[in-house]
């Protein structure tokens, strides 16, 4: 499985709801086993820049790359593209991730 983790902030604060109403469009698309949009709760007391959260999770890289494929992505990108100031994406397999601390030898 892989998870697909992007970041966005906003150009402008009060453009945050737009961005997410933008990328909401996104949970439509049919390749994604679970796609979730929201607000970050800026929790964290040292960084505070992201505003909007993308979290997904696809079967296969072939079925993330179809997810970006889609027309509806491209409609999300150009509502979108306009008013954010950063995005920044993560994609990983799951399969290779560490679940735990190594045992010291």
């Amino acid at each position: 499985m892989i998870r697909h983790i992007v970041l966005f902030s906003a150009k402008d604060e009060c453009d945050a709801a737009s961005i997410r109403d933008g990328l909401a469009i996104l949970t439509t698309i049919p390749h994604a086993l679970r796609l979730e949009v929201s607000f970050n709760r800026k929790s964290d007391p040292i960084s505070k820049e992201i505003d909007v959260v993308v979290y997904g999770e696809f079967e296969s890289p072939e079925a993330l790359a179809a997810y970006k494929a889609h027309g509806i992505y491209a409609e999300s990108i150009r509502r979108v593209r306009p008013l954010r100031e950063m995005r920044f994406a993560a994609d990983y397999d799951v399969a290779e991730a560490v679940t735990s601390a190594p045992i010291a030898a």
